[in-house]
């Protein structure tokens, strides 16, 4: 995972490359497997998914999280 201000506004980044970690977490929350998010990214491995749910772990470790509602 990197940041560079220069690529995707700052926001953490797969390898620099322009997937937003955001967009990978977002792609397993929606049911995706790992499978399929790399079917449809070919650019990506599987360290890059497993980078992005690091990070979001980590993440959650750290800052404090309002609870949201069911829908």
């Amino acid at each position: 995972m990197t940041v560079d201000s220069a690529v995707c506004h700052g926001r953490p980044c797969i390898r620099g490359m322009r997937y937003p970690v955001e967009l990978i977490v977002d792609l397993l929350a929606s049911g995706m497997t790992s499978q399929e998010v790399l079917a449809d990214y070919p650019d990506l491995e599987l360290d890059d998914v497993l980078v992005a749910l690091e990070f979001a772990a980590n993440v959650t470790r750290t800052r404090s999280v309002s609870p949201i509602s069911a829908a």
